[in-house]
């Protein structure tokens, strides 16, 4: 490209050098950003047009700020759109996210980086290389929330399939491959993974799908259903009550608990459930759960500060868990 065409491009490749260039730290005097201009995009300018053309990026509204330093005039950007601290929280949510893949986090990351100059750019890399998580496998999963998000904006149906990892850890199918269809209506983010809650018109009911879990993902022509469903829903409660988002019959369940377990109990559910003394150590509370193994779980881990009052069938489902566990240990 020759000299004069570059020309008309001059205040966009000058803006992109004050972005990338310079910061408060790393300033440049006209003849440097003269001579960046000429050796970096081809550029020729007079000293005096590079000061016609910085005026008119400040007035455009960039924070160009000039400052003596000895015998020279310094220029550097003082601002931009994100602080390197906001960056820093941008990138640790991107690189610690499992639900998008190290291949999709490097190419976010990368771009995060092009908002700051050069040098902090560096600093962005270095919190990259500090955080490592485990990953998703499954790199369509950025598209497929994309197209969740569209489906449900445009009132339509998707359909996928589902698959599960097996022993040799290869993705099987679900089902020998069957198509799902259904009505999605929220994505719920929980326990570092994203959730559909969609209408199943074949069960009358709302479920919950594991996003990564999704392949070959696609909006129908289809309308919607399910919206008197939907609507029905406590959604912050139902979330509470799904235990690492698997399913069960929702259950109201009233629990014994030592005072010191309150603060787990509020962590998970809020701060709106009861908390009713019986003694001077223990207190009770009741809530709506969704009766998983996993709840089960939950329970047996805290041991015996957390006592299931009812309904009688979970005691029974709990004590038959135990009896199982201690039987796999004989």
């Amino acid at each position: 490209m020759s000299k004069t065409t570059n020309q008309k491009l001059k205040l966009l490749y000058l803006a992109r050098l004050f972005q990338s260039e310079t910061d408060e730290q790393h300033r440049l005097t006209a003849q440097e950003l003269i001579l960046k201009l000429d050796q970096t995009y081809n550029i020729e300018l007079e000293r005096k047009t590079l000061y016609s053309d910085i005026d008119e990026l400040k007035h455009y509204g960039m924070d160009i700020i000039n400052e003596k330093d000895g015998r020279s005039t310094k220029y550097y950007l003082a601002s931009r759109d994100f602080e390197l601290a906001e960056l820093k929280l941008l990138v640790d949510s991107v690189q610690s996210s499992r639900f998008i893949t190290e291949q999709k986090s490097a190419q976010l990351i990368k771009k995060l980086e092009g908002l700051v100059s050069r040098y902090d750019a560096t600093q962005l890399h270095r919190q990259v290389i500090l955080t490592g998580r485990v990953k998703t496998l499954n790199e369509t999963i950025y598209y497929s929330v994309d197209k969740i998000h569209n489906a449900i904006n445009n009132n339509k149906q998707i359909r996928f399939q589902y698959f599960q990892w097996n022993e040799k850890k290869a993705a099987v199918l679900r089902h020998n491959g069957a198509w799902y269809e259904i009505s999605p209506w929220a994505l719920v983010y929980d326990d570092e993974n994203y959730y559909l809650l969609a209408y199943d018109s074949s069960k009358d009911t709302i479920k919950h799908y594991r996003v990564d879990k999704m392949l070959n993902l696609d909006i129908s022509d289809k309308a919607r259903e399910g919206k008197d469903r939907y609507e029905s829903i406590d959604l912050p409660s139902y979330s509470k009550g799904l235990f690492g988002m698997y399913g069960g019959e929702i259950t109201d369940v009233s629990l014994l608990c030592k005072n010191d377990k309150a603060g787990i109990l509020i962590d998970r559910f809020g701060t709106d459930i009861p908390l009713i003394p019986v003694d001077s150590e223990h207190f009770r509370t009741h809530i709506q759960i969704s009766s998983s193994d996993q709840f089960l779980g939950w329970i047996f881990a805290l041991g015996d500060g957390i006592k299931i009052l009812s309904p009688q069938s979970l005691i029974d489902k709990i004590k038959a868990k135990a009896a199982e566990t201690a039987k796999l240990y004989e």
